[in-house]
């Protein structure tokens, strides 16, 4: 015989109840038991009836007419004219003794326990005998049975306990004598010893089926959802999840335990005892294959077999010097917790037992509180024992497994994925079987735990990385262009997965949490909403999805200082605004502290050299024990790309136009021009190799005249460069009379930099230096004499978003 439970989803409405029909009547060849949960949705109506009478609130006869509409129009869909008027009247003669004991509490206004079991049996009862009728009219050899005649109960009314030496043979009598192939039963229900109505708990539909099951000595358990079997995380947190074809009963009930709501967790023990496999199977995906419970050996590969979760936690810890040594305080502790009926989910101690630390639920956090505090007043008032410390809006991930205990390492491998996504732990627990180790986080971090765990330990090391990018000018945009040319590339090569999460730029910004189409990123960011700078960093905060990068491809200053949040919330930064960086020492001091210890990288190679690896150059350089004593360089593309093309058949004022056009300069070319990019450049390089000086420290020789430094916007300003066509005319032949070629240089050396303009002779590294390349030389310990030279393209929006893109990469490699 096959025991089958259908949820309240499987038998919502009558269309789902013909789902089930059909699985009972294809897939079930001998004779059966069908459980069935109350209408979806019954069960809730009716409690809230019931809170509503006890509160005098007359509004319950809203939530009955309810339940009354649903019935009886579930009843003309399914059941033939002809066999509906019997069905109708036991249902409404049932719904009279519903709204008898309803208004029983609406006149005393008060609930109790066994009154609200006795109302709550009503949704099961009703959908049974539907149920049982329906198959009935529709030639099925099967008959309604009360569950409350079989399963005997203590009198603990909400969650009873089953007496199963009264219950095993009530059930084994029945279906010895029973002839009909199906039999179906409402689940949840039982009746005491003393004849009340009782209730197995919410979810106490599958337990019933388990134990009638386990009494009747069936072949299979089979538990019909919504859902197509247990699956390595909750699918509505974690889209990759996937389902678990074969899992042991032990890691069934650890997973169930720990939150898969799949399966209610005392269903397993009755069945684990006589070794009845189980099969959870989706009723709307009948032919999926589901997942598997036994006690057979498990699937090779299966070291971690589920992560899962249990949120509303609340933290209680006990502490104080007075525990050391004492025996029984850890017995005096749980049992105030016994005595107030709150159950421990989770416990955790300090081996110098200075400390206690339990998880409990978090609306039972106050009534335990006060309990533990009026049980240790006198060794709190001695100061022996601090006041018990409660901390709320706390959630439990675990790992489940039951080969765990025989594979190094998973605890580290956990806790630092967790780490690496700034996921506080608060609490760890880990049984000496190894199936489970569990952890107490933050509630907010729960979904960013899941994925970052279940992406490693079940999925094929694609690490995945969620970009919002600021700023859609000449780089943001060739950025988000190279991202959609290769991420294809990334997945299948390197194992990256890039999704583009938020896009802004000053007019808009558009969010989209599976990923923004980069195809047609621009018609998505134009169907957006107004941008705000502040929203747009706010909603990277609260999404806190795990490898969260913020890519800065402004050159704004309030944006830079956005970046401290952004570490703090382990939020990688990526950037080529170069202000962050040449800021007071003390904030670029404190932007790399925060890095490390947020465990976010903040990377900014675009800052010198767009796309060269300068900075990464010389970090390697650092890092294995080099010393920076000189840097020359020529820093500005912008600047090279204006001097190399300056001449006596050009203007000054021309070239710098082309080169603001071409995208070689800032929006402002006075940016380029007055040497305050350079200077800043020169100062990253400085700071980097270890050198803390500020950017006034920095000597700048300018070429440009006074007038032209002090223009308020660009007209003028080249206004002015026209006006001094002859002061450029005349430095330019004064380098061609001496056969130099003028370049923008910057220095460092004995800690002191300086940036101007040079006349460059022949033979030197900087002379033939073409276009808008840019050159670095560093003279090191290592280096004393030939430098170690980086040379290349330097400027230009591809090279920079190449730049940015690296940077992005090296995040991921991490």
């Amino acid at each position: 015989m096959v025991v089958l439970k259908f949820g309240g989803t499987s038998v919502a409405n009558a269309e789902n109840i013909q789902k089930v029909r059909e699985i009972v009547d294809q897939s079930v060849t001998g004779s059966c038991v069908v459980v069935v949960s109350a209408l979806g949705g019954v069960t809730d109506l009716l409690l809230d009836a019931l809170d509503m009478a006890a509160s005098r609130d007359a509004g319950y006869g809203d939530k009955l007419s309810v339940i009354e509409e649903r019935h009886i129009k579930t009843v003309k869909a399914l059941l033939p004219v002809a066999n509906q008027s019997a069905c109708l009247s036991k249902i409404k003669s049932e719904l009279n003794v519903l709204e008898s004991l309803v208004e029983g509490a609406f006149l005393i206004g008060e609930r109790t326990p066994q009154l609200a079991d006795k109302i709550v049996s009503f949704g099961e009862l009703l959908s049974a005998y539907l149920i049982g009728q329906y198959f009935q009219a529709e030639g099925m050899d099967a008959v309604f049975k009360d569950s409350r005649e079989l399963i005997r109960t203590n009198n603990t009314f909400g969650k009873a306990v089953v007496e199963f030496e009264l219950t095993n043979p009530n059930c084994q009598e029945y279906f010895a004598k029973n002839t009909n192939r199906i039999n179906i039963l409402p689940g949840f229900i039982a009746s005491s010893v003393t004849g009340n109505a009782t209730t197995l708990g919410r979810g106490g539909s599958d337990y019933t089926a388990a134990v009638i099951a386990a009494a009747i000595d069936a072949e299979e358990l089979q538990i019909w959802t919504d859902v197509s079997g247990m699956f390595t995380a909750n699918p509505k947190i974690v889209k990759q999840a996937k389902s678990i074809p074969e899992i042991s009963y032990q890691e069934a009930m650890e997973l169930s335990h720990f939150g898969a709501k799949v399966l209610y967790p005392p269903t397993v023990q009755p069945v684990l005892a006589k070794g009845i496999p189980m099969r959870i199977k989706n009723t709307f995906e009948p032919d999926a294959p589901g997942t598997l419970i036994s006690k057979g050996q498990i699937l090779e590969g299966g070291t971690v077999r589920g992560i899962s979760n249990i949120p509303d936690i609340a933290l209680l810890s006990l502490e104080g010097p007075g525990m050391i040594g004492i025996p029984g305080i850890s017995k005096r502790f749980f049992e105030v917790l016994s005595l107030a009926n709150i159950s421990v989910v989770l416990i955790t101690q300090a081996s110098s037992e200075h400390s206690i630390c339990v998880g409990i639920s978090s609306n039972e956090a106050d009534r335990a509180e006060t309990a533990v505090n009026e049980a240790f007043a006198y060794e709190i008032s001695l100061g022996k024992i601090k006041p018990v410390i409660v901390e709320k809006s706390l959630a439990i991930i675990a790992l489940v497994g039951d080969h765990m205990k025989s594979h190094q390492g998973l605890s580290g491998k956990m806790f630092s994925a967790l780490g690496k996504n700034n996921v506080n732990i608060r609490a760890i627990a880990q049984g000496a079987s190894e199936r489970n180790i569990s952890a107490v986080i933050d509630e907010a971090d729960v979904k960013k735990a899941l994925n970052t765990l279940h992406e490693e330990f079940f999925e094929e090391q694609v690490k995945q990385l969620n970009l919002y990018v600021m700023g859609t000018g000449n780089v943001g945009a060739k950025l988000l262009d190279q991202i959609e040319q290769q991420q294809r590339y990334l997945k299948k090569n390197l194992k990256m997965n890039l999704r583009v999460i938020g896009i802004s730029n000053s007019r808009k910004m558009t969010f989209n949490e599976k990923g923004i189409p980069l195809k047609q990123w621009r018609e998505e960011l134009d169907k957006g909403e107004a941008a705000n700078r502040i929203t747009f960093l706010d909603t990277i905060k609260q999404n806190n999805f795990r490898n969260s990068i913020f890519v800065d491809n402004t050159a704004s200053e309030v944006i830079s200082q956005t970046y401290p949040d952004c570490l703090r919330k382990s939020i990688a930064v990526v950037t080529c605004n170069k202000i962050a960086c040449s800021s007071a020492i003390e904030n670029y001091q404190e932007l790399k502290a925060l890095s490390r210890e947020y465990n976010a990288p903040f990377l900014f190679e675009t800052n010198v050299g767009a796309g060269l690896p300068i900075i990464d150059t010389l970090k390697h350089l650092i890092a294995s024990g080099d010393k920076v004593h000189k840097i020359q360089a020529v820093l500005s593309g912008s600047l090279n790309f204006v001097f190399n093309k300056f001449n006596e058949q050009t203007t000054f004022q021309e070239v710098v136009r082309q080169a603001q056009e071409q995208g070689f300069t800032e929006p402002d070319p006075k940016i380029d021009l007055s040497g305050i990019d350079v200077m800043r450049k020169i100062l990253i390089l400085a700071r980097e190799s270890g050198y803390p000086i500020e950017l006034d420290q920095i000597e700048n020789k300018s070429f440009l005249p006074e007038e032209s430094l002090n223009t308020p916007d660009n007209q003028t300003f080249f206004a002015s460069l026209e006006k001094y066509e002859e002061h450029f005319q005349k430095q330019y032949q004064q380098a061609k009379a001496n056969n130099c070629r003028l370049k923008y240089v910057a220095e460092f050396a004995n800690g002191k930099a300086s940036v101007g303009l040079q006349q460059i002779p022949k033979g030197h590294d900087f002379y033939n230096l073409e276009g808008s390349d840019n050159i670095v030389l560093f003279f090191t310990e290592r280096y004393p004499n030939q430098p170690l030279m980086v040379k290349g393209a330097g400027a230009g929006a591809d090279v920079t978003a190449s730049g940015l893109f690296a940077d992005i990469i090296r995040i991921g490699n991490f």
